[in-house]
Formats: C-alpha cells, sequence, structure tokens
C-alpha cells in the first residue's frame, strides 16, 4: 500500500494535486490505515497516471472524468471534440498574437490597415511624424464614424496623391507646424487647397460627407488646435469665399469657371 506522498510521485504529480483530484471527484478518496492515513494501491496510481495525461494534453478536468470512464469510440470521439476545440483556441491566440504584433507598431490600435498603409505612404513622401500623428488621430475619429466606408475613402486619398498639388501641399508638413504670419508658406498653402477645393467642387466630390456638424467642428478644431498654421490658412481661404477644413462650403459661383490660381 502507498501514502500520499508515494502515490502523488510514482504519478509525477504533486500531493496538493492528488488532494485537489479528491476534493473534485476525479480520484475517489482511499481507505484510511489505523492511523487515520489514506493507502493507496495500484489501481489508483493507474488512474491518476490517466488523469495527468488527459490533463497534461490539455483536457479540461470537466470533461477528464468523462473520458476515463468512456468506452473506445465515446473516448475517440470525446479526444477529436477537444482537439477540435484546442485549435479553435490555438487560431485564437495566433490571432491575438498578431493583432499584438501590429499594435507594438502604434498605429493599428484603432485604425484599419488601408489607414495604416496610407499613413506610410505619407512617410514615404518625407511627412513629419507630428504632421503623422494628426492625421492619425483623425482617422481614428472617421474610422470610428464611418467603419464601413473607410476603405473606399482611402483609396479617394490615395488617388489625390497622385495629383502633384496634393503632394507639393504634403511637402509643407515635413518640420514643425507653428507657422507665424507673413511666412510665405502660408499663402502658398491656400493656393494649393484653393486649387484642390476648385477641382473637387468641379468634379462633384463636395457633398453629403456622413458627419454631423458636430463631428466636423471637433475636426476642425483638433486640427487649429494642433497646427497654429492652420487657422492663418483658414483666414486667406475664408477671405477668397471658402470655409471649413474638414467640410468645405460656401463656394463662390463666379469663381468655379476661373482660372486657377497660379501652381
Amino acid at each position: 500500500m502507498l501514502t500520499i506522498s508515494q502515490l502523488a510521485a510514482y504519478a509525477g504529480v504533486t500531493v496538493r494535486a492528488v488532494r485537489h483530484y479528491h476534493h473534485i471527484g476525479l480520484l475517489p478518496e482511499p481507505e484510511r490505515d489505523r492511523s487515520g492515513y489514506r493507502t493507496y494501491d495500484a489501481a489508483a496510481v493507474v488512474r491518476l497516471i490517466r488523469i495527468r495525461t488527459l490533463a497534461d494534453a490539455g483536457v479540461p478536468l470537466a470533461r477528464v472524468e468523462k473520458l476515463l470512464d468512456a468506452g473506445p469510440e465515446e473516448f475517440a470521439g470525446g479526444v477529436q471534440e477537444i482537439d477540435k476545440n484546442l485549435r479553435a483556441e490555438i487560431r485564437r491566440l495566433q490571432n491575438t498574437r498578431s493583432r499584438l504584433a501590429r499594435l507594438a507598431a502604434g498605429e493599428h490600435l484603432a485604425l484599419p490597415q488601408s489607414v495604416v498603409d496610407y499613413l506610410d505612404r505619407l512617410r514615404g513622401l518625407g511627412v513629419g511624424e507630428r504632421y503623422i500623428a494628426m492625421e492619425r488621430d483623425a482617422w481614428i475619429m472617421i474610422a470610428a464614424q464611418v467603419p464601413d466606408l473607410i476603405d473606399s475613402v482611402i483609396a479617394k486619398k490615395h488617388e489625390e496623391l497622385d495629383n502633384p498639388d496634393m503632394v507639393r501641399l504634403y511637402s509643407f508638413f515635413t518640420g514643425e507646424l507653428n507657422w507665424r504670419a507673413g511666412d510665405p508658406r502660408i499663402v502658398e498653402v491656400a493656393d494649393i487647397l484653393e486649387r484642390l477645393m476648385i477641382r473637387a467642387v468641379e468634379a462633384g466630390e463636395v457633398g453629403d460627407d456622413g458627419f454631423d456638424d458636430q463631428f466636423v467642428a471637433l475636426m476642425d478644431s483638433t486640427m487649429l488646435e494642433s497646427a497654429p498654421g492652420a487657422e492663418l490658412v483658414l483666414a486667406i481661404l475664408k477671405e477668397r469665399g471658402w470655409s471649413g477644413w474638414t467640410r468645405i462650403e460656401r463656394v463662390p459661383a463666379d469663381r468655379l469657371d476661373t482660372e486657377l490660381p497660379p501652381p
């Protein structure tokens, strides 16, 4: 006869594990000797080894007892079901690891891949990280508002980057954005934006953007707070009859057919 310590040693588990298996009913309580100590036989060793083997294989303890007492066919079916569940859990964990790896890059948090790729393209144009951070935060808010449209919106943004004016516009955002009054970049940026606005209106690309006025105001205020020079640009555009940064409004009809400001 074996003591609980000897049983645990033969089965390769701890005494604490043996007591736990007794507590949950996996291992029947044995008879006790005259001193009140548990005594075990070979059958207990075999059952405990089988319990340990199933547990080490990932079988939940709640299902171990059913498998221990199952016939060959039922046992095989139970193992297949457990294997199916384990494979599903492995896929879930692999997906979690992939998401964590993407999150390490920072921009994947709350952003779809299409936006991340777009931001990478801006980096390729030399756009500075400060401006990238502003765009990233804006796209996070936009993606949350129109998740089903974000990929098509980004596809349009990629098309716009084929326009030399747009590339030129982004070339101004390679460094600091604290432009002061009188900085020649302010007028040049306003000229470029006006050309882009006129083309967008003539192409019928200005209309319902799917955002409410409060959200548009939030986007505009975020840009103005992050880049003080933007307010100076908007002031020039307002003098020319334009309004808004996120949403273009109040376009003077007599400007649509006029010659575009020179590049």
